[in-house]
């Protein structure tokens, strides 16, 4: 048991260590190419419907992708996802390396990418249960969400060197490089696959149930629904800000350098929030991290908005990222400890399209909102009483919707945290327990691996 223990920890690190090798490569090319979009624009809209098409699959798609992780051989399914991925970075290099690059080639080649990344995503969420045993769990979900700002420290600094020199071709042919090395990690490693439950087995009864069965185990579940609904709205507000981040700090800075420097900074503070969660490991009740985490990150992006010099930029970005990962992992351990390990696929999968259902919308109204409104409005008269508050140059438009969405944030997400039924949630709402019989019978192995999608995004 030792032995089988020691090696499931293995393969999870082994996973952990290549994705997070696979997002450097994707964000060292996301910069790039968001360096050159903007460069050849000077708007926020493209770059914002760059993060619309990669959010819309994981809101239409991620049921089918949790329902075909609960079914099907997630070791196959991730790996022929990764290949698609590679092969659509691929295309995308062959269009930048023969000068025919046209925008919708990069919004097809992000859609794409993520609709295989909503079947890749809830497959790994649900791999960590049969993976890592439940008192390692919050640690290790901690460190699933170190990825991502590990990557954003890297990746500005490699794309600060090298861009000058390399340009998109090099830093896609890079990206394509890391993404060959991840899949590779699928041929080698396996995963335990759970036992049946009756939730599994009431959810497989048909393809319709199949296809609902994570909705309806929320549904059940009230707290879990609301919680989710509530992060609903914080994507709202914090995805649209950090959509046009990069616009609006080479707005405020005129400096890619120090663009880049201040997301490297937000990303320092998520990795350094995140090694504090894996060390801290949240309290108990989990609710009591989660929900006040939520909250200062709101103050903090409020903060951000109201940011003019380069030193207050980057502490505010630094100050909103470094409390998200402490709302991740303990929702992740919350929903694999309640939750059957069979029907965690669907349930992730659910999660995350509530989670993001009106991100699309604040990244088309945010766009509209900043290049069509509020940037023009700073060149006018009518502008000089918010001038003080906000500044009077570019990204001052922009500043007060970023201003705007962190008190949200913060307000509703006090409001929520008032609440009776989300404060005693993890008493009110039963763990799941194996039967006498599942607890008994050996693990079937099978196989898998993946990042892990926040529901709560930031980029």
């Amino acid at each position: 048991m030792d032995a089988n223990a020691s090696r499931n920890m293995r393969t999870f690190y082994l996973i952990v260590a290549t994705q997070t090798f696979s997002i450097i490569g994707s964000r060292l090319s996301g910069l790039a190419v968001g360096f050159y979009i903007f460069a050849q624009t000077g708007q926020a809209t493209p770059l914002l419907l760059i993060s619309l098409f990669s959010m819309l699959p994981n809101i239409f798609a991620a049921n089918i992708g949790g329902m075909l992780a609960d079914r099907w051989d997630r070791r196959k399914l991730m790996l022929a996802a990764d290949l698609g991925s590679a092969a659509c970075t691929l295309l995308l290099l062959i269009s930048f390396a023969t000068n025919s690059f046209q925008y919708w080639h990069l919004y097809a080649v992000v859609f794409i990418s993520q609709l295989l990344g909503s079947i890749q995503q809830p497959a790994f969420a649900a791999s960590i249960t049969m993976l890592v045993a439940d008192n390692k769990r919050d640690r290790a979900n901690a460190l699933t969400q170190l990825s991502s700002p590990a990557a954003g420290v890297i990746a500005p600094i490699i794309a600060g060197l090298l861009y000058g020199s390399i340009g998109v071709i090099g830093t896609i042919m890079i990206d394509l490089f890391t993404f060959i090395v991840a899949a590779g990690t699928f041929l080698v490693v396996t995963i335990p696959t759970p036992a049946e439950t009756e939730h599994g087995r009431r959810a497989n009864a048909s393809v319709w149930a199949s296809f609902t069965g994570g909705l309806a185990f929320l549904r059940e579940r009230r707290p879990m629904l609301l919680l989710t609904m509530q992060f609903g709205l914080v994507n709202f507000c914090i995805a649209g800000s950090m959509g046009m981040a990069m616009a609006y700090l080479l707005g405020r800075t005129g400096s890619e350098a120090t663009a880049g420097m201040v997301v490297g900074i937000s990303s320092v503070g998520g990795l350094a929030g995140g090694i504090v969660m894996g060390i801290w490991g949240g309290t108990r009740p989990r609710i009591h991290t989660i929900m006040p985490a939520i909250i200062l990150s709101g103050i903090f992006l409020a903060l951000f908005g109201l940011s003019q010099s380069p030193l207050a930029l980057g502490a505010a970005a630094f100050g909103l990222m470094f409390p998200l990962a402490f709302v991740n992992a303990p929702v992740m351990s919350i929903i694999q400890a309640k939750t059957p390990p069979d029907l965690q696929g669907r349930v992730f999968a659910v999660l995350a399209q509530i989670a993001l259902v009106l991100t699309p919308i604040a990244y088309l109204l945010y766009g509209f909102l900043a290049d069509q409104v509020l940037e023009p409005a700073v060149l006018t008269p009518a502008w000089a009483p918010f001038a003080g508050l906000f500044g009077s140059g570019q990204g001052s438009g922009m500043a007060v919707i970023i201003f705007t969405a962190g008190v949200v944030m913060a307000v509703s997400s006090a409001l929520v945290y008032a609440l009776p039924l989300i404060r005693h949630m993890e008493a009110d709402l039963p763990d799941y327990k194996a039967s006498p019989t599942q607890a008994d019978d050996q693990p079937v192995e099978g196989e898998a691996g993946l990042e892990l999608e926040p529901v709560v995004a930031a980029e």
